[in-house]
């Protein structure tokens, strides 16, 4: 039993409805091969998805692709070939398959998809079985006005106070809707979300990727758009999510994406993937940001969760003190 399994008590005909939606998210019927990319300690979820393709007619099958530092984040070719050559692919895996080229080229080829890096049974019982119409409804509003808008400033009680210019960048509203040729995106879903041309300030993470939930928030210092210092929170935090980034050059400390969370069933659990959808919260990212309207490309996206967050949107308020208060 894959560790997600034996940690998260679920109710299985939540977790099979939230398969169901996942494949009906890639728009998944007969006649289409889907592709699933697992890591090993997602097989469980594997054999989900491959189920629920199966009952919505179409067929596939389950890779299992190990981590391997020595190829870093892209997947060997053979994979990357399934990838392009299937009518649709998701792919719960670590690392993630999100900003590799093997997913760029399949999404350029038309082939729809969604990769879930870190998901686990209960998260996807949790997210994936949300009100799927106001998540979109919520998402879709914060994103026209994250468009519309030029500027985006954000502060919390634990010291963010950043400033980000968002003229000329159009936004993408994460709603769960990957039906058309070559659309692609994460689940599960629930922001709405920006790359930013620059920003200013200084950003008070309590949920890094590289540490997990702290008590005292690491500091992150933002100046013309660039990661310039990290400080505080627990013991080596700052220093690990700094390393993340530099592995991959100077670059990588380039803002990359602002996002807002829009899913009512997401919790704070540790796990980016899921914390960056919390409703009240918002996210910033450093690193790739080319495949979401940005100039950067590089194998590594780190995003970090403001808790408590107020965020003017222009002169627009959307989220006062962790409240949500956008009409959708």
């Amino acid at each position: 039993m894959e560790p997600s399994a034996r940690h998260d008590s679920v109710d299985p005909a939540r977790l099979d409805l939230a398969y169901r939606q996942i494949v009906e998210c890639i728009a998944v019927g007969p006649g289409d091969d889907v592709a699933i990319v697992v890591d090993p300690e997602r097989r469980g979820i594997g054999s989900g998805l491959i189920e629920a393709v199966e009952q919505a007619g179409g067929d596939g099958a389950v890779i299992v692709l190990p981590p391997n530092a020595k190829r870093g984040t892209e997947p060997p070719a053979f994979v990357a070939q399934a990838l392009k050559s299937a009518d649709a692919f998701l792919a719960p895996c670590l690392p993630s398959l999100s900003h590799t080229t093997a997913r760029k080229e399949a999404s350029a080829a038309g082939v729809r998809g969604a990769t879930l890096p870190g998901a686990t049974i209960g998260m996807l019982a949790r997210l994936m079985t949300a009100d799927m119409a106001l998540v979109a409804r919520r998402s879709a509003a914060v994103a026209e006005l994250l468009t519309t808008s030029t500027t985006a400033r954000i502060t919390c009680p634990s010291g963010t106070d950043i400033t980000l210019d968002l003229t000329g960048r159009d936004a993408i509203a994460d709603d769960g809707d990957l039906r058309a040729s070559g659309a692609f995106g994460n689940l599960p879903c629930g922001e709405g979300f920006i790359s930013p041309i620059s920003a200013d300030g200084r950003i008070a993470a309590h949920v890094l990727p590289t540490s997990g939930v702290g008590e005292t928030p690491v500091l992150l210092d933002v100046a013309a758009g660039v990661l310039t210092g990290a400080s505080g929170g627990p013991d080596g935090a700052a220093a690990a999510y700094l390393a993340a980034l530099d592995a991959h050059g100077e670059i990588a400390r380039t803002i990359a994406e602002l996002g807002i969370g829009t899913n009512e069933n997401a919790q704070i659990t540790g796990n980016v993937l899921e914390d960056e959808k919390v409703l009240g919260t918002v996210h910033i990212a450093f690193g790739a940001s080319a495949g979401i309207g940005g100039t950067v490309t590089v194998p590594v996206h780190l995003d970090v969760v403001v808790l408590t967050p107020t965020l003017h949107v222009g002169d627009t308020l959307v989220v006062d003190a962790g409240s949500f208060v956008l009409d959708a």
